[in-house]
C-alpha cells in the first residue's frame, strides 16, 4: 500500500485523477504503475518488463517512466513510502 509521498502532483492524480502536477502524456503508464505499487508489498513487486526497477541509495528504488522520467520510492514493512516523481537530466 502507499503510504506517503513526496511529490504532490503525482498524490493529486494517484487520489483524483487530476493530471494538473504531472505530464499528461505520462499518466496512462503513471496509473499502470501507482495501481502495482499500491499492490506491492516489496521492491521486487516492481520489477515489470520495460520498467527497469533498479535500486538507489539509501533502500530506496527507481523505476522508468518515460525518458528521464522516474518514479522513486522506498518500502517500511510491507508500505510504499516517499513516493516521487522526478525528471532525471
Amino acid at each position: 500500500m502507499i503510504k506517503t509521498f513526496r511529490h504532490k502532483g503525482l498524490e493529486a492524480f494517484f487520489r483524483s485523477g487530476s493530471k494538473a502536477g504531472i505530464q499528461p502524456s505520462h499518466a496512462a503508464k503513471l496509473r499502470v504503475q501507482l495501481t502495482q505499487l499500491e499492490k506491492a508489498n516489496n521492491p521486487g513487486d516492481m520489477n515489470a518488463p520495460g520498467w527497469r526497477l533498479h535500486p538507489l541509495s539509501n533502500d530506496h528504488w527507481s523505476i522508468w517512466v518515460n525518458g528521464n522520467w522516474r518514479v522513486t520510492f522506498t518500502f517500511e514493512g510491507k508500505d510504499a513510502i516517499l513516493v516521487d516523481y522526478l525528471d532525471y537530466h
